[in-house]
């Protein structure tokens, strides 16, 4: 069970990077990281905080929403 966890959470992780190192996010990465935290997936207080760290990015200006 703990493989099927980390693929999911590898996913994050790569995302969570990317969006980080290019600075913009998709409004369908938005979406998509929207979805993960309203699931009702398991997800680490790391993961957490790093999808949340993007969003306070958007909202002040650090992170570019893009369509």
């Amino acid at each position: 069970m703990r493989g099927i966890q980390s693929k999911p959470n590898s996913a994050i992780h790569q995302l969570v990077d990317r969006i980080l190192a290019i600075g913009e996010l998709s409004r369908q990465e938005h979406l998509k990281l929207t979805s993960i935290l309203l699931a009702e997936q398991k997800l680490t207080d790391s993961d957490r905080n790093k999808i949340n760290r993007i969003f306070d990015s958007v909202q002040t200006g650090r992170l570019k929403l893009i369509d």
